[in-house]
């Protein structure tokens, strides 16, 4: 898919101020990666009298069927065969626009460190997308973008130029043009207008979807006169966001008619939106889940086997239920920045009775770590290469044998859900593998097999539909006597 953003010049303001805008240098060609292919831009003519940018998106076929699943994000949502015939990497949708926000972030901010008079600047401004999904027609595309002062220019595209008497697809040839508009205002437009045209979004529509709206839209959304529909499109025609971002945006307008700030008008906004808006953590809600399995399993001596920096050590402190937490980790430096945590020099007798920290490697069999109700490991498997698995499996059911054991590792199927995380990489940079939710239920299920567990499975974080939770969770219960099994 393709766009391109064209602006003249003379010899006191040139044209290639756009570089400076977009942060890109009108001599090189770029690549960048995104979620689900790479994006190039260059310059197919930079004179001080006219410039043009291109940004090229070459969509990832592969990772489109992988991630999409040809259910509707990431496919033709109306097609039968999604995930085998559309028109993703062709047609402008929001794919382009999340690229689009990934490659000019700076310019859709307004902000440029080199030249700081330019962002504020309207300038001449050409902006071509040759193919444009367009649900509602010509009509409609002219609705969203002439109320912003945009020239429109828009034709559509023929079903077959052979056999006219098909007539017209649902796609478009578009031209914006105007004098008037600073290109922080003309990236904003897109970013929000191009998924809205094509009724369609690649990536799962969370609660967070409201703020950038609102951020994005701030200045021109509140009093366009399509503002639902922009709404109802943008947000996925997830109805009770839609109603939030609506209501938000009425006191938006009521505010600016009125020439006072939104707080005035109803103080209770910011307190209410924050509770609503600003979920809790992954890292937060996987501590939680941890805490509420090991309350369940009735544990008061507890192994955090790969500890880390003390985070999940720190938790289980403050629950008194917890009589033993021991911390274990290969790295020293973590280990010193837990106990930094944690303030172990200036705990209390009794408090610190209560923990210890310990350098140990998971792959070796440990008799200090024998005897414990329960034993944690959080998001510490897919640090470790595969074929040293079974060592750690040993080292921990096999040999210690806690009564209760707690696996959790990210859930691979979830990564298309983060725009931001290119296609085909894990979420962090140590991670040897990450698994899907049946790889992970194989692994667990046959490693309880095998020595005396009882197992089952519960989601942490938000529970998608499709691809399921961010966090997956083991919870490993013994069956068997040692005796039976450890072997």
């Amino acid at each position: 898919m393709f766009l391109t953003i064209t602006t003249t010049g003379t010899p006191e303001r040139p044209a290639t101020d756009l570089g400076y805008l977009l942060h890109k240098h009108p001599d090189k060609a770029q690549a960048f990666s995104t979620s689900y292919g790479t994006a190039h831009v260059l310059y197919p003519e930079a004179e001080a009298q006219r410039c043009t940018a291109a940004l090229l998106l070459e969509v990832d076929t592969v990772a489109l069927v992988r991630r999409g699943k040809g259910k509707g994000r990431g496919g033709a949502p109306d097609a039968a065969l999604a995930q085998y015939v559309n028109d993703r990497p062709y047609a402008a949708s929001s794919l382009l626009a999340v690229a689009l926000s990934n490659v000019f972030s700076s310019a859709m901010k307004g902000v440029c460190n080199a030249r700081p008079e330019l962002p504020g600047q309207a300038r001449p401004l050409r902006v071509e997308v040759p193919a444009l999904p367009a649900r509602g027609g010509p009509d409609l595309v002219r609705k969203l973008f002439e109320p912003l002062g945009w020239a429109v220019t828009v034709e559509p595209v023929a079903l077959d130029t052979e056999f006219p008497e098909w007539g017209d697809s649902r796609y478009v040839s578009l031209v914006l043009e105007s004098d008037a508009l600073t290109l922080a205002e003309a990236l904003r437009h897109l970013y929000v207008l191009l998924p809205v045209l094509d009724d369609a979004k690649h990536y799962w529509v969370a609660p967070d979807e409201v703020d950038k709206l609102l951020r994005v839209g701030e200045g021109w959304l509140p009093g366009h006169p399509e503002q639902r529909l922009i709404t109802s499109r943008y947000l996925s025609r997830r109805w009770a966001l839609t109603r939030q971002a609506t209501e938000r945006l009425e006191l938006v307008r009521l505010a600016e008619a009125d020439d006072s700030e939104v707080e005035e008008i109803d103080n209770a906004v910011e307190a209410e939106t924050e509770a609503e808006e600003k979920p809790a953590p992954l890292a937060v809600q996987r501590r939680e889940a941890i805490v509420t399995a090991l309350r369940q399993s009735k544990a008061a001596r507890v192994l955090d086997l790969g500890c880390g920096q003390g985070q999940l050590v720190q938790t289980l402190l403050k629950d008194p239920a917890f009589t033993e937490i021991v911390g274990v980790d290969v790295s020293m430096r973590a280990l010193t920045i837990a106990s930094r945590r944690l303030k172990l020099d200036r705990m209390g007798e009794r408090q610190a009775s209560r923990v210890q920290l310990f350098q140990g490697s998971l792959a070796y069999t440990d008799v200090r770590l024998k005897g414990y109700d329960a034993a944690v490991l959080s998001e510490v498997i897919e640090h470790l290469d595969l074929p040293r698995l079974p060592a750690l499996e040993y080292a921990v059911f096999g040999s210690a044998r806690p009564r209760t054991v707690l696996v959790t590792t990210p859930n691979v199927e979830y990564n298309v859900r983060w725009e931001s995380l290119p296609a085909g990489h894990v979420r962090h940079g140590d991670h040897r593998f990450e698994w899907t939710r049946a790889e992970f239920r194989a692994w667990a299920e046959s490693v309880a097999e095998r020595h005396g567990y009882g197992v089952a499975f519960e989601p942490v974080g938000p529970d998608d539909p499709e691809v399921g939770p961010p966090t997956q969770m083991a919870v490993f219960t013994q069956t068997a006597p040692k005796e039976a099994k450890a072997a």
